[in-house]
């Protein structure tokens, strides 16, 4: 496979992923719908989840740095790195992102802002520390990948879709119960109003946890397509594929991670994940290191 097939490869799956996540969504909000006869409840809870994403979505760069105690760094601070991201941003005609720094040894990165004109790379001072040249201008241009593919917007979009199900699931159960419980005090219908209750049930745990596992679906299909794209920016795929092996290698935790950002960083911050069970590997936020060295290393340039 080469690198423009491992890309249109990528691109192809998260779309299905979201098309799936859509499908699912529109057909509990139908269900719903359709069973209480109110398209009310799908309008309120699509509105919802919408407003309070949209909130996230544009203070979400300043929440993920804060969170994280990074702390931004001019020209004069890093000249290297700096000179560094100038270059890679020129060659993928991108402007260039606010830089800061993690006062972290443990060797990471992540990139975050709504949108290329108000984004940011962040890096951890041990990344600084254990990589050469190459390696680190791979990490780099893999963080500016996810940035020049938009994936800040679409995991803000899975943000909102994930949100909407949950509502509907929880407003679905809700209903069901206090209808059920009506429905048992009639004779003719208690049966169906157990039915109905157990129903519902299942929709909330079942929809949300497929929700989540379609979410993190996505955020492992993005990982390789900004792989992918890092790679054709530096024309070096080796550089990544070396830092990624480092990353994965060292012991050193990382005090700020936080379960709810590890999908930000280039490698998860919980050491370890990638050689779990299959059925906790489901649940990962990046695909294991081993996939997409191997991945890298066989792209044709």
């Amino acid at each position: 496979m080469n690198l423009y097939t491992n890309i249109a490869s990528n691109v192809r799956k998260t779309w299905l992923l979201m098309s799936i996540f859509l499908i699912l969504i529109i057909g509990v909000g139908y269900w719903l719908s359709t069973i209480y006869n109110s398209p009310d409840i799908l309008v309120i809870a699509v509105i919802f989840s919408v407003a309070t994403s949209f909130v996230s979505y544009w203070y979400s760069d300043k929440i993920v740095l804060s969170l994280n105690k990074a702390q931004e760094i001019k020209k004069q601070d890093s000249p290297e790195l700096y000179r560094l991201v100038e270059n890679l941003c020129i060659t993928a005609g991108l402007p260039t992102p606010k830089i800061y720094i993690l006062d972290e040894d443990a060797p990471n990165a992540f990139a975050t802002g709504r949108n290329a004109q108000h984004a940011v790379v962040a890096v951890t001072h041990g990344l600084l520390e254990k990589m050469n040249k190459t390696e680190l201008e791979g990490v780099i241009a893999h963080e500016l990948s996810h940035i020049g593919n938009h994936d800040m917007l679409l995991q803000t979009v899975v943000v909102v879709l994930v949100g909407i199900l949950t509502m509907l699931c929880n407003l679905f159960f809700r209903l069901s119960f206090y209808g059920g419980r009506r429905r048992s005090n009639d004779r003719e219908s208690g049966g169906a109003g157990i039915i109905f209750l157990i129903l519902g049930l299942a929709a909330l745990i079942l929809a949300p946890i497929l929700a989540k596992l379609l979410s993190l679906a996505i955020s492992r299909k993005r990982e390789f397509l900004a792989d992918s794209s890092g790679a054709m920016l530096t024309r070096y795929p080796e550089g990544l594929a070396s830092a990624l092996e480092k990353i994965a290698n060292d012991s050193t935790l990382l005090s700020v991670a936080n379960p709810a950002m590890a999908h930000l960083y280039i490698s998860s911050p919980f050491q370890g994940q990638q050689k779990v069970s299959w059925l906790a590997r489901l649940f990962m936020t990046h695909p294991p290191i081993e996939e997409r060295v191997k991945k890298l290393r066989e792209m044709d340039l």
